[in-house]
């Protein structure tokens, strides 16, 4: 049957309503959940576009619903990113201290007529038992994870995800410059890497697994501390989860932080480990 002029439009426009509903959209290589109050989700995307979507090759979807980390959206891809804390605001914030334009105007008096209605201001977890899980079985069945900066804060609250990540938060200092060491340069991961300074958050945790497998620290070279941790704390670790691999890395609060040239190298390279990639 010979096609007409009709027929071939709505078979046009039947594929752009099939791609536009995601009905037949391949999925990317990666999955990156990103974004929270102190970490703007534009400054991750757009740093991680350049480090690993433009830089490797390696195309990924982003999002900051952290509903959408469960087993049936993972189902697909082969590596998730992750660069956000374990917090959500359903109710809104105490104050707009986290909103940079405010702040950069002086915090002026905040002002509505009719006034906003006051409501609970509180924090919440927002990772599920089944969230936690859908990551676990999502690596150890042959999926790769790269875990950024303040994830390990996800860590605190499920025991499946904390598993996967091999520690948990405790806390850091206000931002402020140290030294990314390497302390394992025969780990593909800090091929080529040099020790390199930022100015950062130095995050400190509760690290569960291996000593041999932290390839990285973050160094105080002032010799100032946090708390009863010290001046040092694991800044990288890479590991086989299963039939998957696992990576995290410390530094991150800044865009400045994610272009360092030598953070790029690493970046670059646990993408082309954890996906396995010569």
């Amino acid at each position: 049957m010979t096609p007409t002029r009709r027929s071939a439009l709505a078979a046009i426009a039947g594929a752009a309503l099939g791609a536009g509903s995601g009905r037949a959209a391949t999925k990317s290589t990666a999955f990156g959940l990103i974004g929270d109050r102190y970490h703007n989700s534009d400054y991750i995307r757009v740093g991680l576009n350049r480090t690993i979507q433009r830089g490797v090759g390696v195309s990924i979807d982003f999002c900051d619903e952290t509903k959408r980390l469960n087993a049936e959206t993972l189902d697909g891809y082969k590596l998730l990113i992750i660069l956000r804390d374990g917090m959500i605001w359903p109710d809104g914030y105490p104050d707009e201290n986290t909103n940079a334009a405010w702040v950069a105007t002086g915090k002026p008096e905040l002002k509505s007529d009719p006034p906003v209605p006051k409501g609970t201001t509180k924090a919440q977890y927002w990772i599920q038992p089944g969230q936690g899980k859908a990551v676990r079985d999502f690596v150890d069945a042959g999926g790769a994870a790269l875990f950024l900066h303040n994830v390990t804060h996800v860590g605190l609250t499920d025991p499946d995800f904390r598993h996967v990540l091999g520690a948990s938060y405790t806390g850091h200092p206000p931002i402020r410059t140290f030294k990314v060491k390497v302390t394992n340069p025969n780990h593909p991961i800090t091929k080529g890497v040099r020790d390199f300074i930022v100015t950062d958050e130095q995050h400190y945790m509760d690290y569960d697994k291996d000593p041999k497998h932290v390839f990285l620290e973050t160094v105080n070279e002032e010799g100032l501390k946090y708390r009863e941790y010290g001046a040092t704390a694991p800044g990288g670790w890479a590991f086989d989860y299963g039939k998957g691999r696992v990576c995290y890395m410390s530094p991150g609060h800044l865009l400045h932080v994610l272009w360092n040239p030598e953070y790029v190298k690493l970046q670059q390279n646990a993408v082309r480990w954890l996906l396995r990639q010569s």
